[in-house]
């Protein structure tokens, strides 16, 4: 077995230390350490991380492997320093049944680049009329323990609250895009002053947290736990702050793109700024780096939502809403978290690695960086800026918010269980 000897790397942003890698485990951890035949890896002054976990990711395949596919996505991953990604369910099949989960899962395994786990669908087809097999998914090899309709909400309370109380025998979460259908026909952007300025249709913050408001009151009613994906609003981070003094199990994930950007940028009408949930003001933007910083908001989760060129090179209206993120996440969090104060590296390893990987049960990883435990890790230079250059992207999609941006930090090496997925930069 290879053996790997990371020198005078910042552990969790700490004082150096050395890690040695043997196989597929660490060591050892600590000062002056040696090992003979070992590869050497200089990480002097480079912080190191355990391997970054998302818990939502559109891998797109089956069915639109035009734009990513599970290789393609889990490339994607270990250049931007994640080692297991969670995929949705939102694919062509939808990821409904043991098959198609299964599908996906091994997938994941054969890309060798990142663990998959693939997120199984709440209703039958994304449809919100009946529930999907939950149970089948769990027993299934791929072992689901997440399920949501992301890109669709479940807005039919009693829907939602037969999925909570089926998921609750496994211990099992659903992940909510909350969402209510009839306040957002025909919404393009966030509901404001610069929708109302473009003539736009508005995409108000209470559709988000009406839904998130009855969501967490039924996981209290049943007793199950609940996730929130993508919080967009400051309204969302109260509510789910009053949730959490109460006791109540629910979860909540920020993307990197709210942390950074606003509605403002609609004003260029480019649809590489067209999401859901839209960008928000920046109100809402310093109000969930808050809540990220106070914990009422527990992860960062990228979203990433890949499309081809021809599905975002288009008037505002026709264009696909989602923007790529696996490999400017880390930056974006660097920038918005930690330059700015808010954040430790050691709370950038809760935030994108423990707290994720405890969320969606990811045995193996979100582990700590120290002797007997699984060597998934990330090694950061945070001295690095530069811009952004998509052409350069792992993912089959470029469409990418920060083109040209320069933003800090840049993952150079990502080990799997100890096998080096990328190495200088480069994927292996």
């Amino acid at each position: 077995m290879s053996k790997t000897l990371i020198r005078g790397a910042k552990v969790l942003g700490g004082e150096p230390q050395d890690v040695l890698i043997d196989g597929e485990t660490i060591t050892q951890v600590g000062a002056g350490l040696s090992a003979e035949g070992a590869q050497v890896v200089e990480a002097g002054g480079k912080v190191l991380l355990p391997g970054l976990v998302d818990l939502h990711t559109h891998l797109r395949e089956p069915g639109r492997e035009d734009s990513e596919t599970v290789l393609t996505g889990t490339r994607a991953a270990a250049s931007g320093g994640y080692t297991n990604v969670f995929a949705m369910a939102n694919t062509f099949p939808v990821a409904d049944t043991a098959g198609v989960v299964e599908q996906v899962w091994r997938l994941g395994q054969e890309s060798g680049y990142c663990d998959v786990q693939p997120i199984g669908a709440v209703t039958v087809g994304l449809e919100g009329q009946k529930l999907a097999e939950l149970g089948a998914m769990h027993e299934s090899a791929a072992g689901v323990t997440v399920f949501s309709d992301d890109g669709k909400c479940v807005h039919d309370a009693v829907i939602m609250r037969r999925a909570l109380e089926y998921v609750k025998a496994f211990d099992g979460v659903v992940a909510q895009h909350a969402q209510e259908p009839r306040l957002t026909e025909g919404a393009q952007m966030n509901e404001g002053v610069v929708s109302a300025e473009l003539g736009l249709g508005g995409w108000p913050a209470v559709a988000e947290e009406s839904v998130i408001a009855r969501d967490v009151l039924l996981a209290d009613h049943v007793g199950s736990r609940v996730h929130i994906c993508h919080l967009s609003t400051a309204g969302s981070v109260e509510i789910v702050r009053w949730a959490k003094s109460r006791g109540i199990r629910v979860t909540a994930e920020v993307t990197p793109h709210h942390l950074l950007l606003t509605d403002e940028l609609v004003r260029s009408y480019n649809p590489v700024y067209k999401v859901n949930p839209p960008l928000r003001t920046e109100r809402d933007v310093l109000a969930l780096r808050e809540a990220l910083a106070d914990g009422t908001i527990d992860i960062v989760a990228t979203d990433h939502a890949p499309h081809p060129h021809e599905d975002k090179d288009c008037e505002w209206a026709a264009a696909a809403m989602g923007m790529v993120g696996l490999e400017t996440a880390l930056s974006v969090v660097q920038e918005t978290m930690v330059d700015t104060g808010l954040l430790d590296w050691a709370g950038v390893a809760d935030r994108m690695s423990f707290t994720p990987a405890r969320i969606g049960r990811a045995e193996g990883h979100g582990r700590t960086v120290s002797a007997g435990e699984p060597a998934n890790l990330t090694l950061v230079d945070t001295a690095y800026r530069g811009p952004v250059d998509p052409a350069g992207f792992a993912s089959r999609s470029r469409n990418t918010p920060y083109e040209g941006r320069e933003l800090p930090g840049r993952v150079t090496h990502t080990w799997l269980r100890g096998k080096a997925t990328l190495v200088d930069g480069k994927l292996t």
